[in-house]
């Protein structure tokens, strides 16, 4: 007996040791939290730890498939939460290939600063990412929120949400269009809100935010009556709830582009999709179409036409930017912003086969878009000799009537009621990217989506860049922290809720300055003619 009991006892003290050598332990390379659903091991970077791969709902696979998230399962034992879970099926954002992804792919990811206390013992800023995409590709998983969390303390989640055909699917016998993807995101955030205070955050001051279709999202939580109590602040990053496209502005066969559409129109065509797959059998189209395999839903023409948000439901009762007008948004600060060649990306993806090689070409797209009195007002206020290229003068004509003044005119009426602070990247250095070849007649400049490498880890950055990087992420942080984008000894930015300037981001010496945005992205123009004077759709 005493052997063993000596035998016990030298075993207890060499046990950590075995475990640490087989890597079993935790420590503060593989920091675990207990979450509501089960503990997670995480992996440790030194100022900050992440958490990927975490379930935050049931996957949506079988007869899930097209129902509102289910509750995550319980499991059982230390789940590891060192690499990402599946994506969610997808296209590729560009350019030829098939489709990628599972629909097991409910999964988010956290980057919290090392230790679970904040300074003063209060919980950490949360902040939570909804990725671009169009709504048909992306993942939660491709941003790296490394500077946001170990730069500027807040805890930040990164979500993935079902994508095209398989999230804003709608039909008769789903009682109309549910915006599965919307009801994903929430099911995140109400993750967030059960576990936040695990991870050093608090749960009671939840910043969303997102850009493209993820700022689209986040616009459409703003109006949702059904994402009431769920966030504290928004950022609205390059999709504010008035983003539209003349139509024809970017191929001769292409309407307006409306990111929300009525709920009939999502309705009708999945019947008209349900009929085209085989499932047209009264009371058994949904068990047929849920018996189809991934690939037969997930075509370029499903996912491309089932990447709109319908409105006119119990979740978004309004169309969102009709909400704004009408002052039916939840009331939390914002900020939103947009990129000074928004429209370059989309419209050099075109040239090839609808080039603009001289000014009758740029005339004839003004005609095209718009009534001949609006057409002739645009030519009068963007004279194709101002710019390098008529390709540069027709993309900066789509970004100020689609991004810019959409935005600003949001931004008044969001003013109305709560602080609003606006900014507008310009970085024309902006690394690229995106591998995507860039015509002559158009280079990039400071287009959709090239601020991120100032707040993720996505490309390299200069010197100046990286500079207004740290700029970046201290607004960004601070407000998430205090609803103020007001870092420390950085320019003051102009906000509030009667401020009509904008903070115009840039490297550089008086990179970062107030500019009045409405006057050089002709705004009054935009205002009186668009959407309001255009051809037929």
């Amino acid at each position: 007996m005493t052997d063993f009991r000596q035998f016990s006892r030298r075993w207890a003290l060499l046990l950590p040791v075995v475990l640490l050598l087989l890597g079993a332990a935790p420590g503060p390379d593989r920091p675990v939290v207990d979450t509501d659903r089960g503990p997670v091991r995480g992996l440790g970077h030194g100022a900050y730890d992440t958490f990927e791969g975490i379930p935050f709902a049931a996957p949506p696979t079988g007869p899930l498939r097209w129902r509102l998230p289910e509750p995550a399962s319980h499991w059982q034992g230390v789940r590891d939460a060192g690499t990402p879970g599946s994506r969610c099926v997808q296209l590729p954002t560009v350019g030829p290939g098939g489709p990628t992804g599972s629909e097991d792919c409910l999964y988010l990811n956290v980057t919290a600063p090392a230790g679970r206390a904040a300074a003063g013992g209060r919980g950490r800023p949360v902040m939570v990412w909804f990725h671009g995409g169009g709504f048909f590709s992306g993942a939660g998983d491709a941003y790296r929120p490394e500077r946001l969390a170990g730069q500027g303390g807040a805890v930040v989640v990164t979500v993935n949400y079902r994508l095209g055909v398989f999230g804003l699917f709608g039909h008769p016998e789903l009682g109309g269009a549910p915006d599965f993807a919307l009801a994903d995101q929430r099911a995140a955030l109400r993750w967030v809100r059960a576990n936040a205070a695990r991870f050093g955050g608090d749960p009671g001051n939840v910043t969303v935010f997102g850009e493209s279709a993820g700022a689209l999202s986040v616009c459409a939580h703003l109006t949702s009556p059904a994402s009431a109590g769920l966030f504290h602040r928004a950022i609205v990053q390059s999709g504010s709830c008035s983003t539209t496209a003349p139509p024809r502005s970017l191929l001769p066969g292409l309407g307006t582009y409306e990111p929300f559409v009525t709920e009939p129109r999502t309705v009708a065509d999945g019947a008209l999709a349900a009929a085209r797959l085989g499932c047209d059998r009264p009371g058994g189209v949904l068990d047929c179409l849920r018996r189809l395999d991934t690939g037969a839903l997930a075509t370029a023409e499903l996912m491309q036409r089932f990447s709109l948000v319908s409105y006119g439901n119990s979740v978004l009762p309004l169309e969102p930017r009709r909400a704004l007008e009408a002052g039916r948004f939840h009331r939390v600060p914002v900020v939103q912003g947009f990129n000074q060649d928004e429209m370059r990306l989309f419209l050099a993806q075109t040239l090839a086969g609808y080039p603009i090689p001289d000014p009758a070409a740029y005339r004839a797209r003004l005609e095209r878009s718009f009534d001949p009195p609006t057409a002739r007002a645009v030519e009068a206020a963007y004279p194709v000799s101002a710019f390098a290229s008529p390709a540069v003068a027709w993309a900066t004509v789509l970004t100020d009537a689609s991004f810019a003044c959409p935005t600003l005119r949001d931004g008044a009426a969001l003013g109305r009621y709560v602080p609003v602070y606006a900014y507008r990247f310009g970085d024309r250095g902006a690394p690229d990217f995106t591998g995507l070849p860039v015509p002559p007649d158009l280079p990039f400049g400071a287009t959709h989506g090239f601020e991120l490498p100032y707040l993720f880890t996505i490309a390299p950055l200069t010197a100046p860049q990286r500079r207004l990087a740290d700029r970046m992420t201290g607004y960004w942080t601070d407000f998430a922290r205090t609803g103020v984008p007001a870092a420390p000894g950085a320019p003051r930015w102009p906000g509030g809720r009667t401020s009509t300037s904008v903070l115009s981001l840039a490297p550089g010496a008086g990179g970062i300055r107030t500019v009045d945005a409405r006057v050089e992205h002709h705004c009054a123009l935009w205002d009186a003619r668009w959407p309001g004077v255009t051809r037929a759709r």
